[in-house]
């Protein structure tokens, strides 16, 4: 908002000048509009310097820095201003001297912006630099700790399915068919004031668990219990999928890199190993059945979307470990594939977890 007030201010300027000289350049005028470029100058200094300032109360509260090291920067940051203040003044006094010694003539107001290799943003009127400020303090202020952070986040591996009585070895779905996929956005909290080594990692993905039958079977309600069946022909495919959104819960451990300066402070853990455990809940929002087969010499296919009567409320345990954004990761559905079966069934995954930081 300040820049935008200050570039307003800037156009006014050259229109107003514009306009003065079309009624015989009035020089009067001219040194009106310098006049209040004064304030201008003022008032920008001031309220570059109570943001400083700010920022060296907040060091000295967190004890980042000692009261007396941050007596001094004030000190520093005081006299800075004051100069900047009384620099850009007399600058443009001089110029408005010049104007009343020569009554305005051959002299022509015609106002330059320029934003240097330092972020300095100037104003030259005929040569000479009337305003000068530092378009950094115009920006939005850094926090000075943050301690959340939020990132996409993608996994990807195998999917299958533990049976009340069976070992995974015996389990009725394919190994490397079925697969699952998530992605999702996670917000990682650093829990304690002072250090990174524990966060809390919170957030939404979706979850899509499939699981392709072994023996040309396919998934059928009978009688209100879901069960496997085989195919009357051949089939090419048959792919199961639950469709979930669920909201993971962690507590991630692992180091960090610190970094200070004299604006912020950060904890980096790009680099770093990490472990999270926790779990996750939430809601199967779909639950469908492809299957591809040749009937009468023709390839057919069909998606078929249904309830299959499975469990509408999801919840499990999960847990990732790696380095840097890449971790092993793995889940465990504690609620049953399907109600009112039988012989329970429990979704199993084991993939890759991909933090896209």
């Amino acid at each position: 908002m300040r820049i935008i007030t200050h570039f307003v201010l800037v156009f006014f300027v050259s229109f107003f000048t514009q306009q003065i000289e079309a009624q015989e350049k009035s020089y009067e005028k001219k040194i009106i509009v310098l006049e209040n470029l004064k304030d201008d100058v003022i008032g920008k200094e001031k309220e570059a310097l109570k943001r400083q300032i700010q920022r060296i109360n907040k060091q000295i509260k967190s004890e980042e820095i000692t009261i007396q090291k941050g007596t001094e920067l004030k000190e520093v940051a005081a006299k800075k201003h004051a100069l900047n203040i009384e620099n850009s003044i007399s600058i443009i006094d001089n110029k408005i001297s010049l104007l009343k010694r020569n009554e305005g003539e051959n002299f022509a107001l015609n106002d330059q912006m320029l934003l240097d290799d330092d972020g300095m943003f100037n104003i030259d009127v005929n040569g000479d630099r009337i305003v000068s400020f530092n378009s950094n303090d115009w920006k939005r202020e850094v926090k000075y700790d943050r301690r959340t952070y939020v990132d996409p986040v993608i996994a990807v591996g195998l999917n299958n399915a533990i049976i009340d009585g069976q070992s995974l070895e015996d389990s009725p779905y394919k190994f490397g068919g079925s697969r699952f996929f998530e992605l999702g956005w996670a917000w990682r909290t650093r829990v304690f004031k002072n250090s990174n080594a524990l966060r809390f990692s919170y957030g939404v993905s979706f979850q899509f668990n499939g699981l392709k039958p072994k023996n040309n079977e396919y998934f059928v309600v009978n009688n209100g219990e879901t069960e496997l069946q085989e195919f009357e022909f051949d089939l090419r495919k048959s792919k199961f999928r639950m469709d979930n959104l669920v909201f993971p819960i962690y507590f991630e451990f692992g180091p960090s890199k610190f970094n200070q300066s004299e604006k912020r402070i950060r904890y980096s853990i790009r680099n770093q190993f990490r472990i999270g455990v926790g779990g996750y809940g939430g809601f199967n929002i779909g639950t469908r059945q492809k299957l591809k087969y040749t009937q009468n010499g023709e390839s057919v296919k069909e998606k078929l979307k249904s309830g299959y009567n499975t469990s509408s409320f999801v919840y499990g345990l999960s847990a990732y470990v790696g380095f840097d954004g890449i971790q092993l990761y793995a889940k465990y559905d504690l609620n049953p594939i399907f109600k009112d079966a039988a012989i329970e069934q429990r979704n199993v995954s084991l993939g890759l977890r991909f933090d896209l930081d």
